[in-house]
C-alpha cells in the first residue's frame, strides 16, 4: 500500500530537526576551534606551549547537538498540542461567560514574591552573619547584597523607560554617571555632605533625561535605541576628555564616605559606635550602606507601583502599547515621554551618587556600554512592567556568575585541568540564551493592571439592548 503524505511527514520532520541540530554543532565547532580547541600553557624557560583539547570541544559539540534536539522535539510537541486545543470552538456558555476582576495566580504570585524579596533582603545581614559565625567573615555576602541592590534599583528605575513607557534605552549609564560624578564633585569640591547631594545628584540626572527626551520625541524603535546609544558614548567621552572638572581617564578619588546623618564612622569619641555604645567595628559602615541601598531601592519600587496607578503611569502603558492611538485620545505624548525620560533617569542618578560614596573613587571606564547593555538586558529578562521580575533577574545577573566561580563538581565531567573561572561568562550566557528560548518575554511575564474591579458589577438596563443588567 502506498504511503499518504501524512505518513511521511513525521520522517520529515524528524530529519529537519535532525540537520537543524547538526548544523547547530557545527556552529558549535566552528566557534570552539578558536576559543576552547587550544590552551596555551607556560613550557621550558620563557616559551608557550599549545595544548590542544579537542576532547574538551567533542563533548560541547554534542552537547550542543543533544540540547538543539531535545528543544526541538518539544517545541514540536507544544505546537502539536496548541494547534490541537485551537480546533476546539468554545461553547456559547464559554463567549458569554462574565469577567472577574481578581488577580490570577500569576499576578498573586508575583506580589508575593516582591514581598518575600523585600523580607530575604532586610534579614541578609543577619543570615550572613548566622552562617559565617562572625560579621567581618559575611563581608563578601554582604558586598554582594550591595552589588544586586545596586542593579535591582538601576533596573527598577530602567524599567520606567523601557517597560511601562516602552521607549527602549541603550545609554542608561550616563545618568548613572551623571548622579556618581555629581557627587564626586560636590563633595570635593565644595565640601557638601551625601544627604545634600543624594537630591541634587537625582535632580541633575533627571533633567539630562528631559534633555535627551526633547531630541528623541519624534523617534522609535530602533531609532530612538541609536541615538540613547550615542548619547551614552558622548557623556562618557565627555568625562574623559573635560579633564579640567572630571579629571579625564585619571577620574575623581578620595572621595568622601557616608556618615550615620552626621556621625561619621570612625574609632574617635564622635565615631558611630561610641555615641551608641558599641564596640567600634568597621563593618558597621559596610551594614549601613547595605541598608542605605535597600531603602533607595525600595523607595523607587513604592514610586514606580504609585505612579503605576496615577495618570501618568497609565499614559505611559497607553504610549507603549500604541502611540497613535494615545495621541487620538488625546494624551500629550510629549508630556509622557519626558517624565518617563526624567523619572528613570533620577532614580539612576540615585543609584550613581551610592555608587561614588561606597567605592571612594570613580572615573569613566565604570560606566561604559556593558552596563546599560546588562541593566537592559535584566529589565527584558525578567519581564518588562514586572518589579518582582527585575529583582530575580538582577540576583541572576549578579550574583550568577559569582556562584560559576567554584564549580568543582564540573571537574568530574571535563577532567582536572578544567577551571570554571574560565567558562562562567559562558555557562551563564548559555543560560540566558535558554531562557529567552523558552520565555521570551521574560521570567515574570504576567503584570499586575493598573486598575482592577475588586467586584463585579450589574450594568443598568437602560445600556444593553436587551433591557437588563
Amino acid at each position: 500500500m502506498a504511503r499518504t503524505a501524512s505518513d511521511a511527514l513525521p520522517g520529515s520532520v524528524m530529519g529537519a530537526i535532525l540537520r537543524d541540530a547538526a548544523l547547530c554543532a557545527l556552529v558549535a565547532l566552528g566557534l570552539c576551534i578558536p576559543l576552547i580547541a587550544f590552551r596555551m600553557d607556560p613550557g621550558p624557560g620563557s616559551d608557550l606551549v599549545l595544548v590542544p583539547r579537542w576532547g574538551l570541544v567533542a563533548i560541547l559539540c554534542a552537547l550542543t547537538f543533544a540540547v538543539r534536539l531535545v528543544q526541538r522535539l518539544l517545541l514540536l510537541r507544544r505546537d502539536a498540542r496548541r494547534a490541537k486545543s485551537s480546533a476546539l470552538t468554545p461553547s456559547p456558555a464559554q463567549a458569554t461567560e462574565a469577567v472577574g476582576g481578581e488577580p490570577d495566580a500569576g499576578q498573586k504570585f508575583s506580589k508575593f514574591g516582591l514581598t518575600a524579596f523585600v523580607a530575604v533582603a532586610v534579614t541578609l545581614p543577619m543570615l550572613a552573619t548566622l552562617a559565617t559565625g562572625d560579621l567581618g567573615a559575611a563581608r563578601y555576602w554582604i558586598d554582594l547584597g550591595i552589588l544586586i541592590l545596586t542593579y535591582v534599583m538601576l533596573g527598577w528605575g530602567l524599567n520606567i523607560v523601557v517597560g511601562l513607557a516602552g521607549l527602549l534605552d541603550l545609554g542608561y549609564v550616563a545618568f548613572y554617571a551623571v548622579g556618581a560624578y555629581s557627587y564626586a564633585l560636590l563633595s570635593t569640591t565644595f565640601g557638601l555632605s551625601f544627604w545634600v547631594c543624594l537630591p541634587l545628584a537625582g535632580l541633575f540626572a533627571g533633567l539630562w533625561g528631559m534633555l535627551l527626551g526633547f531630541p528623541v520625541l519624534r523617534l522609535r524603535g530602533d531609532y530612538l535605541a541609536i541615538v540613547t546609544l550615542a548619547f551614552g558614548e558622548i557623556i562618557r567621552l565627555v568625562l574623559i576628555n573635560w579633564t579640567d572638572v572630571t579629571g579625564g581617564a585619571a577620574g575623581v578619588s578620595s572621595i568622601p564616605r557616608a556618615t550615620f546623618f552626621g556621625i561619621p564612622f570612625s574609632a574617635d569619641e564622635d565615631g558611630f559606635a561610641a555615641r551608641f555604645g558599641l564596640e567600634y567595628d568597621s563593618m558597621h559602615r559596610v551594614v549601613f550602606l547595605y541598608y542605605l541601598i535597600l531603602v533607595l531601592a525600595l523607595i523607587t519600587n513604592l514610586v514606580t507601583l504609585r505612579l503605576r496607578r496615577l495618570p501618568i503611569g497609565r499614559a505611559w502603558e497607553a504610549l507603549r502599547e500604541d502611540e497613535i492611538a494615545c495621541r487620538s485620545l488625546g494624551i500629550d505624548t510629549t508630556a509622557t515621554k519626558l517624565t518617563a525620560f526624567a523619572l528613570g533617569a533620577a532614580f539612576g542618578g540615585f543609584a550613581g551618587s551610592f555608587f561614588a560614596v561606597r567605592q571612594g573613587f570613580i572615573s569613566p571606564e565604570s560606566f561604559t556600554f556593558l552596563e546599560s547593555a546588562i541593566i537592559l538586558a535584566i529589565v527584558v529578562l525578567g519581564g518588562m512592567g514586572s518589579q518582582f521580575g527585575v529583582a530575580i533577574a538582577a540576583v541572576a545577573m549578579v550574583a550568577g556568575p559569582e556562584m560559576l566561580r567554584n564549580l568543582g563538581g564540573l571537574k568530574a565531567v571535563f577532567g582536572e585541568g578544567f577551571d570554571p573561572n574560565e567558562y562562567r561568562l559562558l555557562l551563564f550566557g548559555l543560560a540566558m540564551v535558554a531562557m529567552m528560548v523558552w520565555r521570551p518575554r521574560g521570567l515574570i511575564s504576567v503584570r499586575m493592571p493598573s486598575v482592577t474591579l475588586g467586584k463585579r458589577r450589574a450594568i443598568s438596563g437602560a445600556h444593553v439592548s436587551e433591557g437588563h443588567g
